[in-house]
C-alpha cells in the first residue's frame, strides 16, 4: 500500500533520478573499491640476556646482545620469560662430591689362620740404586793442572812487579823527523831551528880548514825542564872532528825550552836527528 500523499508522478521522478545516476556512472567509468590498509614498518625483536659464553649455537632461535648457547626443557622454541638464562655449559666437567665411607671397618667373622705353603716367594723387588758413572781423572792431568796454576801465579806476580818498577821509572818519549803529534812536532821544529842557528855561528874551524864534510845521526835526551841529560852518537860521520863538533853545538845551544804539556805526562824526551856538515860550511839538521 502506497504511502499517503505520494503520487505516481513522484515515483516516476525518483526512478528517473536513479536511472540518470546509473547511466552517468557507466558513462564516466567511475568505480568503487575498498582502500587497502597501509603497510606495517619492519620491526626487530631483540631479547636481552643476563649472561654470555663463547659457544655459538648452530641455529639461533632469537636475537640478543650477546651469544649464549643456553638450554631449556620445552620442545619448541619459546621466548625466555625468566630474568636469568639457564645454566651455562662448562668446558671442564665439575667434580661431584664423593661419598665418604665410615672410618671404622665393618666387623667380620673370624677365619682360620692361613699357613705359609712355601719358603721363598717368586716375587722379587729390585732395590739397586742408580750409581752414575764418574770418570776418574788421571793423576797426570791433575799434576799438569796444578803446574799451570803455579805458572799463572808466577806470571801474574812478575807482571805486577814489572808494573810497579815501570811506575817508578820516568816516562820517556822518542821522536824523530817522522813525528805526527802537534805538541812535539812544534817543539822539535823550534829545537832544530835553534841547533842550526847556533851550529852555523859556531861551525868547527878545523873542519873548515880541512874541508871535512859528512853526516851523522845524533840522539839528544832532554829532561822535563829542557836540560840536556844525554847525547849519543848513533851513527858516526867517519870524522871525529865532526862528531865532537855536533856534541859541542848541543851544549852551546842549551838550555832548551821546557817540554810541552801533554796527556802522557812525559818526563824525558829523546830527539834523533841527522846532522849534515855540507860544503860551504853549512850545517843542516834533518
Amino acid at each position: 500500500m502506497a504511502a499517503p500523499g505520494t503520487s505516481s508522478a513522484d515515483r516516476l521522478g525518483v526512478t528517473l533520478l536513479f536511472s540518470l545516476i546509473a547511466h552517468g556512472v557507466f558513462a564516466l567509468g567511475l568505480t568503487f573499491e575498498f582502500e587497502k590498509p597501509a603497510p606495517r614498518l619492519p620491526s626487530l625483536d631483540v631479547i636481552l640476556v643476563q649472561s654470555a659464553n663463547d659457544e655459538k649455537p648452530d641455529k639461533a632461535d632469537f636475537l640478543a646482545q650477546s651469544t649464549n648457547s643456553g638450554g631449556g626443557t620445552a620442545e619448541a622454541a619459546r621466548r625466555p620469560s625468566e630474568p636469568l638464562s639457564s645454566p651455562i655449559p662448562k668446558a671442564v666437567a665439575g667434580i661431584a662430591p664423593v661419598q665418604l665411607e665410615t672410618g671404622a671397618p665393618k666387623p667380620q667373622t673370624p677365619t682360620d689362620a692361613e699357613l705359609l705353603t712355601q719358603k721363598t716367594s717368586s716375587f722379587t723387588v729390585r732395590t739397586d740404586t742408580a750409581n752414575p758413572d764418574v770418570q776418574s781423572r788421571p793423576a797426570t792431568v791433575d799434576k799438569e793442572f796444578e803446574q799451570r796454576k803455579l805458572e799463572m801465579a808466577k806470571l801474574a806476580q812478575e807482571i805486577q812487579r814489572e808494573s810497579e818498577q815501570y811506575a817508578k821509572r820516568p816516562k820517556r818519549k822518542y821522536i824523530s823527523a817522522n813525528t805526527k803529534e802537534y805538541e812535539f812536532a812544534a817543539y822539535m821544529r823550534a829545537w832544530v831551528a835553534r841547533i842550526e842557528r847556533i851550529g852555523n855561528l859556531n861551525y868547527p874551524d878545523e873542519a873548515r880548514r880541512a874541508q871535512l864534510h859528512g853526516q851523522l845521526v845524533l840522539t839528544v835526551g832532554l829532561a822535563r825542564d829542557g836540560r840536556v841529560k844525554s847525547i849519543d852518537v848513533i851513527q858516526s860521520s867517519g870524522h871525529k872532528v865532526l862528531d865532537d863538533a855536533a856534541v859541542r853545538i848541543v851544549h852551546l845551544a842549551e838550555p832548551f825550552p821546557a817540554l810541552p804539556e801533554d796527556k802522557e805526562k812525559v818526563d824525558e824526551l829523546y830527539i834523533s836527528r841527522t846532522w849534515q856538515f855540507l860544503p860551504g860550511d853549512i850545517l843542516r839538521n834533518r
